[in-house]
């Protein structure tokens, strides 16, 4: 028989059930806080349209995005591992960019303007 994840959990020590109740409290906290900035975004383009979403809509449309933030931050992260840094960079995004033209394009000017304000505070 199958051990349920409370069981699980009583079997582990204090501190790493501790741990997990915490990641787990912020986890539930940053999918809310996706679940209130998207039904804000979906509100104000419903009422530009003049059309409605159901609470169904805002809640799957949390759940693909939440599926896709889990996705981008695996990949980001298996990119700085094979560099062999622990830190995410801007050359990790570009390499996860690559894949949308339009995406790596917006981000090619982006890191370009960032890149030519820093040298013109350099050479001040």
């Amino acid at each position: 028989m199958a051990e349920t994840e409370d069981q699980q959990l009583e079997a582990v020590s204090p501190v790493i059930r501790s741990v997990y109740t915490l990641l787990t409290f912020l986890q539930k906290r940053l999918k809310s806080a996706l679940w209130f900035s998207i039904g804000k975004i979906v509100d104000e383009e419903t009422l530009k349209l003049g059309v409605n979403a159901t609470p169904q809509f805002i809640g799957a449309l949390t759940e693909m995005v939440w599926a896709q933030i889990e996705n981008v931050s695996t990949d980001l992260e298996s990119f700085a591992r094979h560099a062999g840094r622990q830190t995410i960079s801007v050359e990790d995004v570009m390499l996860l960019a690559r894949r949308n033209e339009g995406l790596e394009t917006v981000l090619e000017a982006y890191v370009n303007k960032q890149k030519a304000g820093k040298a013109k505070q350099k050479t001040r």
